[in-house]
């Protein structure tokens, strides 16, 4: 995903689409400068993590994250301890943590980052170890409970559908959808990466749309399913999109190393594949969407 970016703050298409914001010519840069020191952890049987520290259900401080609780199952079968180095998924995290070494060492500040897309530039990637899509929600009682695919929202009168307030980061495929709908001029647009470290993605759903700014929100569909499912006083209702034919919205997230350190990349690929129904189920403990390569829905969503 994000990364996805926004990594996922967002999964901007951008991203999910192999246009990273710094394109192919850094990454280019990257496989030929960026060579880490054999062994990454090794020496001190240490995984260190590049991570956002507020950014659930993906990770925070707290390490309540499912990718926190990811980075844990990796270290404990590697028998390493795990250490992270926190900075905001925004412009420059990759710069800042992956590709940033500590002062007067050759040692680089982190060697993991638990969640891009499969089509993240700017590392190497490993397996996948999930597939997920985008989501719509809505609060239940409002007057659209009617509703139970995204097709369902294009079929409600003319009259009712101009009145809607529609929450979706830009440079999302639900613009895209959106825009295709004549459902433009309802969007309340929401930034992926904005300038304020406090503020997650997840606020559209825990804050804008329970209480009642937006009718519906457009998301990634792990954070939709995060909040639906957290949402104590407030009951949320969480719609998976399938992919069209010309129209994507499920990705496959993978790991990302520094490109040039196969070595490590191949050992956590080894340890994704041992560790597959053990990841499974910490995902689904998170609510999250997962879909096959056909786009089909492998578990429930919240609110079904």
């Amino acid at each position: 995903m994000m990364t996805i970016s926004s990594f996922i703050r967002g999964l901007a298409r951008a991203a999910c689409e192999r246009r990273a914001v710094v394109g192919g010519m850094l990454s280019a840069i990257l496989a030929g400068t960026l060579l880490p020191p054999a062994g990454a952890g090794e020496q001190d049987k240490t995984l260190r993590v590049c991570q956002d520290p507020n950014n659930l259900p993906f990770s925070n401080r707290n390490l309540m994250g499912f990718e926190n609780k990811i980075a844990q199952l990796l270290g404990q079968e590697l028998g390493w301890k795990v250490e992270y180095t926190w900075y905001p998924q925004r412009m420059g995290f990759v710069r800042n943590t992956l590709r940033a070494k500590l002062p007067d060492s050759n040692q680089y500040k982190c060697d993991l980052i638990v969640g891009v897309p499969k089509e993240f530039e700017l590392g190497a990637t490993t397996r996948p170890y999930y597939r997920s899509t985008y989501e719509m929600a809505y609060v239940k009682g409002r007057g659209f409970d009617s509703i139970k695919t995204p097709e369902d929202l294009l079929a409600l009168d003319p009259e009712k559908r101009k009145t809607l307030r529609l929450g979706v980061f830009a440079r999302s495929p639900a613009v895209d959808w959106l825009l295709n709908n004549g459902l433009i001029g309802q969007i309340v647009p929401y930034q992926p990466q904005t300038g304020d470290e406090n503020q997650y993605p997840g606020e559209i759903i825990e804050k804008d749309l329970a209480q009642g700014k937006i009718d519906f929100a457009f998301a990634w569909g792990p954070i939709v399913s995060y909040f639906a499912r957290n949402s104590a006083n407030t009951p949320i209702m969480a719609i998976p999109f399938r992919s069209q034919p010309d129209m994507k919205f499920d990705f496959s997230i993978a790991m990302a190393v520094r490109h040039g350190d196969k070595e490590f990349r191949d050992r956590i690929d080894q340890l994704i594949e041992k560790n597959q129904d053990k990841i499974n189920g910490i995902l689904s403990a998170y609510g999250v969407p997962r879909v096959d390569e056909r786009g089909e829905l492998l578990v429930p969503t919240a609110g079904r």
